[in-house]
């Protein structure tokens, strides 16, 4: 029998450390290492775009989620709140990274009520709303790769990650398991539906956290850029 005095440490030592056991053990089967996929190169800088009180805003050197909510923004305010709830709150202070959203001019005096509400919770240091014209909004999302359109109002349901070097980062194959265990068709993910909560909570959440560990890796030298499908990438990124 073991004495009580010696019972309590070591169930206390087990229950510490088994935890901490099974991450290792997690770790290097989940991150090996898959980094998030290039789905198309060289994304048009935000030239064209500018914040209310006239600053310029831009992608190279930012990890940004990209949104486009179009001339009444506060007419279909779940966009800007699952943005917000789902991904910026998750990921703001992370180094770099940025949320900017497009609006055309028409839509200042909605964005301004937009932000003012969701300043309620927190200021929104790492969130951008910028205005620009309608060809400029429509030729920035023309440079995203997406079956996806324009509202007529200018707007989208659709988000993007677009990396420091200006790529548009998502997934060249968003089969399941049992999909390709079957041999279905090859289908992508390059953009994420801002009013699908699933798909923001676990697809997008999950690319945004290896995104973030991809550049951690290059920062530490330690990134290898020769890994998963990098054939792939060189044969989907002019389509």
């Amino acid at each position: 029998m073991i004495p009580t005095k010696v019972k309590k440490p070591l169930v206390l030592s087990v229950l510490f450390f088994l935890p901490v056991l099974f991450l290792l053990f997690l770790y290097p089967s989940k991150h090996n290492y898959n980094p998030l996929d290039i789905v198309r190169n060289d994304i048009a800088e935000l030239y064209d775009f500018q914040t209310e009180s006239g600053a310029s805003v831009n992608l190279e050197n930012q990890l940004t989620v990209l949104g486009f909510f179009g001339e009444n923004p506060m007419d279909d305010a779940t966009r800007a709140l699952n943005l917000k709830e789902l991904v910026y709150d998750k990921f703001r202070g992370f180094k770099r990274f940025q949320v900017i959203v497009l609006l055309p001019e028409s839509a200042k005096t909605q964005a301004k009520a937009l932000k003012k509400e969701l300043n309620n919770f927190e200021p929104l240091s790492y969130w951008t709303f910028a205005y620009g014209s309608e060809n400029a909004l429509k030729k920035a999302y023309a440079s995203l790769k997406t079956a996806t359109f324009l509202n007529a109002d200018l707007a989208s349901d659709h988000i993007f990650i677009i990396d420091k070097e200006r790529h548009q980062r998502g997934r060249l194959d968003d089969r399941t398991k049992t999909q390709k265990e079957n041999n279905s068709p090859v289908f992508g993910l390059n953009c994420y539906n801002v009013l699908e909560v699933a798909e923001l909570k676990n697809k997008m959440s999950e690319d945004m956290r290896i995104l973030f560990t991809e550049y951690r890796q290059k920062r530490k030298g330690n990134f290898n850029s020769t890994t998963r499908r990098a054939d792939d990438i060189l044969n989907n990124e002019n389509n």
